[in-house]
């Protein structure tokens, strides 16, 4: 890090010379990149900025305007401070055209009232300036090591964000090119503070260049792709321009960020990862933290002040359950459509894949919004995009308080309805006596009335191969009616009659008592639900 002005008037060749700030002590704070001495008044052109510029004044002109023409075109330059030494052509006081100009400009203007050696200066503060050079890329080699480690490792987007928090000090977020925040480490700061309003204060800040610093916001910028295709940025929140070595550091943290997304292609976005952990919060919180509405309004989809739908979407799977790795990306690529369907339905929505092979939804509408019509036509979308899928939501709810529970009500309308009639979208009005008996699915007294009722009639099946559940399950949703079952089982009435008799040896019940009926259809149920990857008969 460069020394600042001030810095440099506390060294010890300059508290000879008895400095004294007579304009632009509130530039004393900016960086002095090198030392220039010069007694000319034409040496503008010959800067590049950031130089402390030393004079004895003997060259300078006494014309107020002359004096205030050299101090504009300094400034101009972007130098760091002017020192003027009182000894040869100003004895005890500068011009008050020169303070003026310097005042104006915010340029530091120091006197000197003895004569002091300005090659020793030179030395000292360059000296300094070389050793902040070295160190500087002494981090930078650092940093090169420790993100090219976490490239070659594959780490985690949070792993590679808490590393450039962890060196700049600063707080990071990764956002998408849309303003969403992805990912974010605060270092330490209030999370709530740096995500409040982010998609609207970040859609006001851009930068010309791949990274860059945007001055108002006390943002460093720097785009995050690869390939030629960009899809996010990295964000250090610095309230000063960064040093050069945060700079390197935002960078090779793009770097890592691109290569990860490469590598993780087949697995969620990071964009479903991070609506993945927020729905996960909010199903486990019973009261949603300021962080989490923070968080959830990060990434466009506010909580507050909004009515709110839990959906939950299964595939339709036939046959015994797939192995969880073939069911993986079938569950992706229905959060992409789900996600899909969602943006051009213009509705703000936390999409992602769940721990039950399906996929969660947490929809925020205005309180104006028809909720029941935005369902159908997500729906509808969805049923064209991917085809068979149950597709459930849980009650409309007011605000965050309620997200938690609309979400884990979709859950269970959704795993209800797995093996009930199709519908467009299913809601706990439609999924009833199924919906009960899913709510009972963990205890083992469902379970041992389903085995006690059904159990001769599925070793039968199993021993002869007949299919007698399967003709008992047509039997009951048809209420009992013989010539209604038959025709659903494609069987001609005295063959299917036989089944029913044979049914009634196996089980010893008589089917035509209204108890037998419902107690066997509610044990086909229970059956299903406690057994969701045993074929239905």
């Amino acid at each position: 890090m460069y020394p600042t002005v001030a810095e440099v008037l506390a060294l010890p060749v300059l508290r000879h010379g008895r400095p004294h700030v007579v304009a632009g002590s509130r530039g004393l704070g900016a960086r002095v990149r090198w030392v220039h001495v010069a007694e000319v008044t034409g040496i503008a052109h010959l800067l590049r900025g950031g130089e402390l510029v030393l004079t004895t004044g003997i060259a300078l002109p006494d014309d107020a305007k002359q004096l205030a023409a050299y101090m504009g075109e300094l400034a101009d330059a972007g130098i760091a401070g002017l020192v003027v030494e009182l000894v040869r052509h100003w004895s005890d006081e500068l011009p008050s055209a020169l303070v003026g100009a310097a005042e104006e400009r915010g340029i530091p203007l120091v006197t000197l009232s003895r004569e002091t050696r300005y090659v020793t200066v030179t030395e000292s503060v360059n000296g300094l300036i070389v050793d902040a050079q070295v160190a500087e890329l002494r981090a930078a080699e650092q940093v090169h090591k420790v993100f090219t480690d976490l490239t070659v490792s594959g780490a985690e987007p949070a792993e590679v964000l808490r590393e450039v928090a962890r060196v700049t000090g600063q707080p990071v977020v990764l956002e998408t090119l849309s303003h969403e925040v992805l990912a974010y480490d605060a270092a330490g700061t209030d999370p709530g503070d740096l995500l409040d309003g982010w998609p609207a204060r970040s859609r006001a800040t851009e930068i010309g260049e791949r990274t860059g610093y945007h001055v108002e916001a006390g943002w460093l910028l720097t785009i995050v792709g690869a390939r030629g295709h960009d899809w996010a940025r990295l964000v250090v929140v610095c309230a000063e321009p960064p040093p050069h070595r945060h700079v390197v550091v935002a960078e090779r943290a793009a770097s890592a960020l691109a290569v990860h997304r490469l590598v993780a292609k087949d697995g969620d976005s990071l964009e479903r990862n991070a609506h993945r952990a927020l729905l996960s919060e909010l199903l486990a919180a019973p009261v949603p933290s300021a962080e989490l509405v923070a968080r959830s309004s990060a990434l466009d989809v506010p909580l507050a002040g909004r009515l709110l739908v839990g959906v939950a979407i299964r595939p339709r799977l036939t046959g015994s359950a797939a192995p969880a790795l073939s069911i993986q990306p079938l569950t992706r690529e229905l959060a992409e459509a789900a996600a899909l369907a969602a943006r051009r339905a213009r509705v703000r929505t936390l999409v992602s894949t769940g721990d039950d092979g399906g996929v969660r939804m947490l929809i925020s509408l205005s309180p104006q919004a028809k909720p029941d019509a935005v369902l159908d036509r997500l729906a509808t979308e969805i049923h064209q995009a991917r085809g068979s899928a149950v597709i459930a939501a849980g009650t409309v709810v007011a605000g965050p308080a309620g997200a938690g529970r609309t979400l884990a009500e979709a859950a269970q309308v959704a795993a209800a309805a797995l093996h009930g009639p199709d519908r467009p979208v299913h809601r706990l009005d439609d999924v009833r006596l199924r919906g009960l008996l899913h709510l009972l699915a963990g205890d083992e007294r469902l379970t041992a009335f389903a085995a006690r009722e059904l159990g001769p009639l599925l070793a039968r099946d199993s021993a002869s191969g007949s299919r007698l559940v399967a003709a008992l399950r047509h039997y009951c949703e048809h209420g009992g009616n013989k010539s209604a079952a038959a025709a659903a089982a494609h069987t001609s009435r005295t063959a299917y009659y036989q089944q029913l008799a044979r049914i009634e040896q196996v089980l010893g019940v008589p089917l035509e008592e209204p108890e037998s009926l419902l107690s066997l259809y509610v044990a086909l149920l229970a059956h299903d639900i406690t057994r969701p990857g045993h074929p239905t008969g």
